[in-house]
């Protein structure tokens, strides 16, 4: 923060009568405010210099949301630009903002997982759901954010599925919709964009391994997928969940091989 020059507000919550009050003093130029999808989670005022996070959230987003918003004043091709749209009370182009968005997202995660760091750490432990859960620890980040970098800088081909908390319909069984999900390079790569569907009940295979009661775990089964060339490949899959929503963890048996690295330093001097 101190090298990206921005402050944070400590004083004031995001409430939606702040947020209001933000917006009537800074005029026309109110839309160049930076916001989250959804609700407002952060802010960022580039001519100020200030960001505004909502502290309800938990300790670890906001962490993420504090390095998201400073990411928007640290990356020199954004700050000018916010400033120059407030300035003169325009808008930034919605392409360009959710372009900005991401940018500011894969910001926070280096620096939240120091560049490499968490990726060498993880090929260190075995390949599993639980490797990103404890590792979630030691980067104070949440498990979400550990489970995304984690597929996300994997070379294996493997993908995480994230659902919401299942629910009971009468006739049916479980129900669970879909939140979002994560492919790895590889996995991508042999898949393609694998067509997860948007709702899982209990008869299908993801849908099967949502734990239930008061289990946050599953235990792994096989399964198969196919790639975009028609092709079969097994695959194992386990999932876990902290009550919030389910991950559910899927890898190709025949990329599960561990690479080897050479490290020659790291952040925090020459090894």
């Amino acid at each position: 923060m101190d090298v990206a020059q921005v402050v944070e507000v400590e004083s004031e919550i995001l409430s939606p009568s702040f947020i209001d009050r933000m917006r009537a003093s800074v005029g026309a130029a109110a839309e160049t405010l930076k916001r989250a999808v959804g609700k407002v989670l952060g802010l960022f005022h580039a001519s100020e210099g200030l960001i505004f996070i909502d502290r309800t959230l938990l300790a670890v987003k906001q962490r993420f949301i504090r390095l998201h918003e400073c990411g928007h004043g640290f990356l020199p091709w954004q700050r000018p630009m916010y400033k120059l749209v407030e300035d003169c009370d325009k808008s930034l182009d919605p392409d360009t903002a959710e372009l900005f968005d991401r940018e500011a997202n894969v910001f926070a995660a280096e620096v939240l997982f120091h560049l490499d760091l968490f990726r060498d750490m993880a090929e260190s432990e075995e390949f599993s759901i639980w490797t990103p859960v404890r590792l979630a620890k030691k980067f104070d980040a949440s498990i979400y954010a550990s489970i995304r970098q984690y597929i996300s800088k994997n070379h294996r081909a493997c993908a995480v599925v994230v659902l919401d908390m299942p629910e009971f319909v009468p006739g049916e069984g479980l129900r669970a919709n879909l939140r979002r999900k994560v492919q790895s390079a590889s996995f991508t790569e042999m898949f393609g964009a694998y067509g997860w569907k948007q709702t899982y009940t209990s008869s299908d295979d993801i849908g099967a391994m949502i734990p239930v009661g008061k289990r946050r775990s599953s235990n792994k089964r096989a399964l198969i997928l196919t790639d975009k060339n028609g092709i079969q490949h097994e695959c194992i899959a386990e999932a876990f969940t902290q009550t919030h929503q389910v991950f559910i963890l899927v890898h190709a048996v025949k990329t599960l091989t561990r690479p080897h690295f050479i490290s020659t330093g790291s952040l925090f001097g020459a090894i």
